[in-house]
């Protein structure tokens, strides 16, 4: 059954940060990753609103939600919104590769306020890894597309790093995913070439040095093409966190929801009833 969506913006110091809610419940906020936008929940969006209600949102110079001139923090947009929204109840917080980092440093700051996290692709802020760099040339590439103004060529090569990962060709992968991920991106290079606003840190002290005091449940979903670093950044926070469990998705890279839909949703799914998530 279509859930009614109800959408718009948020006035954050001079920003409009595009939301859209839809379901009933416990709250559930979707923080997307940092080559994406809200989009990329777009299967996750409607299928949990049948028993949450379903929060998602784009970044600050992602999407619909235009860089400003002013200094900012995504953790202190996140808390504007959700004031605004007047979401007071503890939520489930589910965040993908950047987006999971800003979920956890908002687990981290307010435990109060979160019933359970969801890591997907993702470590904690200011965890750094002694672990190889596959395919470095093609971030090289992708620097130099940017830096000669060809925002399209970057889209590409960060599409091949990101969505078709290691060890698949761009043959390999969903089309409509895909072409999906590369417009989320290239809007969002789009934002960043414009060069406006100062992001500061969500945090004083970085995530990785507090992951013991994590207490509530949280779930690391990881794909298996996913680069070296974030695979054993998954291990890491499995070793750290008492209360992780942790999920690898087969067949799928950065993005694991958007490769693998319903085996992901299974995996969520699973964490939330096991831990009484129900809405």
């Amino acid at each position: 059954m279509q859930k009614q969506v109800s959408s718009g913006f948020v006035n954050i110091d001079q920003a409009k940060i595009f939301y859209e809610v839809a379901g009933a419940g416990t709250p559930f906020v979707m923080i997307h990753a940092g080559v994406a936008d809200s989009r990329q929940w777009n299967n996750e969006f409607a299928y949990f609103a049948q028993w949450y209600q379903v929060i998602r949102y784009d970044i600050r110079g992602y999407g619909k939600s235009e860089p400003v001139e002013r200094e900012f923090s995504h953790m202190s947009d996140l808390v504007s919104l959700l004031d605004s929204l007047e979401i007071l109840e503890p939520i489930l917080i589910m965040g993908c590769s950047m987006g999971g980092g800003l979920a956890m440093d908002f687990a981290l700051t307010y435990p109060a306020r979160v019933k359970a996290l969801i890591m997907v692709d993702s470590g904690p802020n200011g965890l750094e890894l002694d672990v190889e760099v596959p395919s470095l040339s093609k971030f090289t590439d992708a620097e130099k597309a940017f830096e000669s103004g060809d925002l399209d060529l970057v889209a590409e090569i960060e599409t091949q790093i990101w969505f078709d990962g290691i060890g698949r060709t761009p043959d390999q992968v969903n089309p409509t995913m895909r072409k999906l991920l590369y417009e989320m991106n290239r809007i969002a290079l789009s934002h960043e070439a414009k060069e406006l606003g100062k992001r500061l840190p969500n945090t004083e002290t970085p995530a990785f040095e507090r992951l013991e005091s994590l207490k509530m449940p949280v779930l690391i979903i990881v794909g298996s093409h996913d680069r070296p670093y974030t695979l054993t950044a998954a291990d890491y926070m499995k070793e750290k966190i008492k209360s992780a469990i942790k999920v690898i998705i087969e067949d799928a890279a950065h993005l694991p929801n958007m490769d693998q839909p319903q085996e992901f949703r299974s995996a969520v799914e699973k964490f939330l009833s096991s831990n009484s998530m129900g809405s």
